[in-house]
C-alpha cells in the first residue's frame, strides 16, 4: 500500500506545491511509483505541470461524477488535477455526513497502484486539509526560515493532534524541511537553528536553497529534473527525496 503524505503549510509562499512536485518527482527518478494529488483550489500544482481544463479532476470526483482519474505526467509519475471550482465544494459539503473521509473514500481503489502518494494542500486549515490528514500517513511541512514561520504552526500542529485523535489515529508529522534558503543570510541560520530546537529529529538534515530554476521550470511546465537536471534545486531536491527514502527504509 502507498505512503500517504500531506504536504501542508497555511502560510503560502513557502514552495509547497514546488515541493509536492519536485519531491514526486524525484520518488519516480528513484524508481517509484507516484500520484500527486492537487487539492487547491489554486490548481498551481496542475499548472505547473501544464494540465489545464482537465476532463476529469478532483472537484468532479468529490462531487460524486466519477471517480479518480489520475493523469499520466511520467510512466511513473502521475496527477489527480484541480480546478478552480473546487472552492465552492467546501459550503456544498456543510451537510454531507462523513465530509473529512471524502478523500481517503476515493483514493481507495487506486492506492495500491502506487508507491507514495503526495497530497499538495491548500494553504489553509479548512475541509480540504482535514480531508488530506485523514487521508495521510504522515504530513511533510515546508518553511522559510524567517522570523514568521514559526508563527502559527501550533495551529497545524493543533489540527494534527485532533485529527489523530478522532479520525485517523496513525497519523504522524514526518518531516520539516527548510525552503528558500541562504546560509549566507544570519537571520536564516538563526531560524533554521530555532526550527530545530524546536522540532529536532522532525528537521530534515536537506536545505533548499534559493534558485531560479525552481521558480522557472513551472513555466515550463517541468518539474526540476526535467527542465534543469544540474541546476542547486534539482541537486537539493534529490538530496531531500534520497532522506526520505532512507527514513522510510529505516521505518519498514
Amino acid at each position: 500500500m502507498a505512503k500517504v503524505i500531506a504536504v501542508s503549510n497555511h502560510k503560502g509562499g513557502v514552495g509547497k506545491t514546488t515541493s509536492a512536485i519536485n519531491i514526486g518527482a524525484g520518488l519516480c527518478n528513484k524508481g517509484k511509483k507516484v500520484l500527486l494529488v492537487d487539492l487547491d483550489p489554486q490548481a498551481n500544482l496542475s499548472q505547473s505541470l501544464d494540465i489545464d481544463d482537465p476532463q476529469f479532476h478532483i472537484y468532479g470526483a468529490i462531487k460524486g461524477l466519477y471517480p479518480l482519474e489520475p493523469l499520466p505526467v511520467l510512466k511513473n509519475l502521475h496527477v489527480i488535477p484541480s480546478v478552480s471550482e473546487l472552492s465552492s465544494a467546501e459550503p456544498e459539503l456543510t451537510a454531507e455526513a462523513g465530509r473529512e473521509f471524502i478523500l481517503s473514500e476515493l483514493l481507495e481503489p487506486i492506492i495500491d497502484n502506487y508507491d507514495f502518494v503526495l497530497i499538495d494542500c491548500p494553504p489553509s486549515l479548512g475541509l480540504f486539509t482535514i480531508n488530506a490528514f485523514t487521508a495521510a500517513d504522515e504530513i511533510y511541512i515546508p518553511m522559510q526560515a524567517q522570523y514568521l514561520a514559526l508563527q502559527g504552526i501550533g495551529k497545524l500542529l493543533a489540527l494534527k493532534d485532533v485529527i489523530k485523535k478522532r479520525l485517523n489515529n496513525k497519523l504522524e508529522i514526518g518531516g520539516i524541511f527548510i525552503t528558500q534558503f541562504d546560509r549566507r543570510k544570519v537571520l536564516n541560520r538563526y531560524v533554521l537553528e530555532t526550527i530545530e530546537s524546536h522540532f529536532s529529529e522532525k528537521v530534515f538534515d536537506t536545505r533548499i536553497r534559493n534558485n531560479v530554476a525552481l521558480a522557472e521550470a513551472p513555466n515550463e511546465g517541468l518539474d526540476i529534473f526535467r527542465y534543469q537536471k544540474n541546476s542547486i534545486g534539482a541537486f537539493d531536491y534529490m538530496k531531500l527525496t534520497n532522506e526520505i527514502l532512507s527514513r522510510y527504509k529505516s521505518n519498514h
